[in-house]
């Protein structure tokens, strides 16, 4: 007699960061101040409902759940909420805690429906998933007991009962070597590969990525985009797996968007040619969207436009417009960026300023400004490509004036 693997499907996500503060955000306009707030809890409400219109078998919380170990109350139960839906439709869900939620810090956590399965430990262990009686998969995984976990933890995960069809691993960790987040539980990809694994479902880096195809090595990164380093789409991994093969599809589940949006103004002669610009590039946006736009030039008159707040201004007066809109789009923060072209290098005093700033000690040349108490509160948040960047415009504006 032979016996048919079940197919089963499941959602993995991770990096849910509940109750994210925005901290840097909190001077926008009070209705999207509202809208961002509250984002990380409605792009949680898309993934459950996500999981519900799917049918799927269960779902991978892998780590970060939470943005800070001790946990609002709100966060919890809108977590418990969620939970509660997916128990009325007969899905698991299976979760593990990471750097931010880690064990040790939240003492006042409430209790979940039994249909959550939480890894407690940092020791990697597993769960076995049943379906219509069969035993289908075994799900391994642990959490963070404190802030950092240093150590590789690949060797943990060892295979328990070969008999069961599915072996999925979640792991909240970053590949060795990677330099953009913090290097917590770091694996080798090689290590992955050559597992008996069926599936990688990974977290903790906030960018979506497969690693690898056989088998599917995945960070699904996070849910919804918190600042304009996690622009564009965010979501989860939708995977079914049967007997033959493993499929999956990316689900957004974003509520806002975040953008990094360039525009060239060289061309710009006049500031309505300006507004002209900007709103062509925000056109193709159909999203609730915070824009971090970038005006870039290589034609000295643009200068003026900034050196005077008319660049400023109208940016104020594109957002008042675009607040009316359905779906707003917002600019929460612009800077305007000054390039050098062959006219510029034709003034030859002009050349050796440029060449000059490119070679200036940024830090030894402002040291002094330090000492004032009111200068260092305006020197706060300026890199050093800032200040050379803005040093170059007030001279182009100089010498533009002289001319």
């Amino acid at each position: 007699m032979i016996i048919l693997t079940q197919a089963i499907s499941f959602i993995h996500a991770a990096d849910l960061h509940l109750d994210t503060p925005f901290k840097g955000l909190t001077k926008l306009p009070t209705s999207l101040w509202e809208d961002v707030k509250e984002s990380t809890f409605l792009a949680y409400d898309h993934l459950i409902e996500t999981a519900i219109v799917h049918e799927v078998d269960f779902v991978l919380l892998v780590g970060d759940i939470f943005d800070e170990a001790t946990q609002s109350l709100k966060a919890q139960m809108h977590l418990r909420s969620g939970f509660k839906k997916l128990q009325a439709k007969n899905i698991a869900v299976y979760i593990s805690y990471g750097n931010h939620d880690f064990l040790v810090g939240n003492k006042f956590s409430i209790e979940y429906p039994n249909n959550v399965h939480v890894f407690s430990s940092e020791k990697v262990t597993s769960f076995t998933y049943e379906k219509n009686n069969e035993k289908c998969a075994e799900i391994y995984g642990f959490s963070y007991e404190t802030r950092a976990v240093t150590d590789n933890k690949i060797a943990e995960y060892k295979i328990n009962q070969p008999h069961i069809p599915y072996h999925i691993a979640t792991l909240h960790g970053s590949l060795d070597g990677n330099q953009s987040h913090a290097s917590y539980a770091p694996f080798h990809l090689q290590q992955l590969v050559e597992s008996s694994f069926d599936y990688w479902a990974l977290g903790h880096i906030h960018q979506r990525e497969i690693l690898q195809t056989e088998p599917p090595i995945i960070y699904s990164g996070n849910i919804q985009g918190r600042h304009r380093n996690e622009a564009g789409t965010r979501g989860c991994y939708h995977v079914k797996m049967d007997a033959s093969s493993t499929t999956t599809q990316f689900i957004p589940l974003q509520v806002l968007l975040f953008e990094n949006l360039v525009v060239d103004i060289s061309q710009c002669e006049k500031i309505e040619a300006i507004e002209a610009a900007i709103m062509k590039a925000i056109e193709d946006l159909d999203e609730k969207t915070l824009i971090h736009l970038t005006l870039t030039s290589e034609n000295n008159g643009s200068v003026i436009f900034e050196q005077e707040g008319l660049l400023e201004e109208l940016v104020e007066i594109i957002n008042e417009m675009m607040l009316e809109l359905p779906t707003w789009k917002y600019i929460y923060t612009y800077r305007f960026t000054f390039e050098a072209t062959q006219s510029t290098y034709g003034n030859f005093f002009a050349e050796d300023v440029l060449q000059a700033l490119e070679e200036i000690n940024v830090q030894e040349a402002v040291r002094d400004l330090y000492h004032s108490p009111r200068n260092r509160r305006y020197l706060e948040g300026l890199d050093d490509t800032t200040i050379k960047e803005r040093a170059a415009q007030l001279l182009m504006y100089g010498l533009h004036k002289k001319q």
